[in-house]
């Protein structure tokens, strides 16, 4: 989940360390909880919960996240030197890929790393749950999210898209299990353009087995990219304590980062199968990540058919 200091909080089935990071230099002196639309009649049987946000509050996110802002939360959070399993990512811009800017259920700013994918609204990005919710604290949820698609080193270059609702499963919510999220963003404000128009989109497999080459991206909170430029992991992907694994020491800001498979390097093109989730310890050697089955296939139609 979020944590409130550079030091990360232990979390998921008691095995893993949550991978969002937050800046208490930038905390602010009380967090905002968003509308929800949890405890409808219906929620018993409806395997996903949704966070909506008006739009005064998309508004104000954007006004919120100014280049400055964005640019001084990785500053203030070193969550100590990349490890030798993360490699700065050196091939083409990947415009899909990008930092996911707001301010945590304490009140501090922080980002994950999220991914636009193929949908029928053409406004939809997947990343972890724990971006947007504190497991298991319905009410803990995050505020003042954006979406900038292509971040690198304090540029937006293809605009910055406020979210305007979240899907996560309901077991996340409840009970800390299914790390994983399904956004609908706004078109960008200066173009107008819905932002696979803008910047494509990348597949997304469910039910695929576990196993095969991984690529795991993310904006990881350690030095010396502090968050400005993608690193990437590379590993065999393995069944582990329910979910999957790869050798990887990614670490805080990475959350929500795209797993691809049958990644072309050249192209930078991949078919998406999981999101970072949770590491194995403090000083990371795996990524865990979750298996894309039939409920977060539930959570993508949920979020693509808003």
């Amino acid at each position: 989940m979020p944590a409130t200091s550079p030091s990360l909080t232990r979390r998921l089935r008691g095995r893993a360390m949550g991978l969002a990071v937050a800046a208490t230099a930038l905390a602010l002196a009380a967090p905002v909880v968003a509308t929800a639309t949890a405890g409808q009649a219906d929620a018993a049987a409806d395997p996903t919960s949704v966070l909506k946000f008006t739009s005064a509050e998309r508004k104000d996110a954007l006004a919120y996240w100014t280049p400055a802002r964005m640019k001084a939360v990785g500053r203030s959070v070193d969550l100590g030197p990349t490890g030798p399993k993360a490699k700065p990512w050196q091939g083409p811009r990947l415009k899909t890929v990008g930092r996911l800017f707001f301010v945590n259920a304490s009140g501090a700013d922080t980002w994950c790393t999220a991914t636009a994918v193929k949908s029928a609204n053409r406004s939809a990005v997947m990343t972890a749950a724990h971006c947007v919710r504190r497991g298991s604290s319905p009410m803990n949820t995050n505020i003042e999210m954006v979406f900038a698609p292509g971040y690198k080193d304090g540029k937006a270059p293809y605009g910055t898209y406020a979210v305007r609702q979240a899907v996560t499963p309901r077991a996340w919510e409840t009970d800390s299990t299914d790390d994983m999220a399904t956004l609908v963003v706004d078109p960008d404000k200066a173009t107008g353009k819905k932002l696979t128009d803008a910047v494509g989109a990348r597949a997304v497999a469910f039910n695929r087995p576990v196993g095969g080459t991984v690529s795991a991206l993310g904006y990881s909170a350690t030095r010396p990219q502090r968050g400005e430029s993608l690193l990437r992991c590379v590993g065999t992907a393995k069944k582990e304590h329910g979910t999957q694994a790869i050798p990887c020491d990614l670490s805080g800001g990475a959350s929500g980062g795209p797993w691809f498979a049958d990644f072309n390097a050249t192209t930078g093109r991949g078919t998406l199968i999981s999101v970072n989730s949770a590491l194995d310890s403090l000083q990371p050697t795996k990524m865990y990540g979750e298996v894309f089955g039939n409920l977060a296939k539930k959570v993508y139609d949920r979020a693509q058919n808003a």
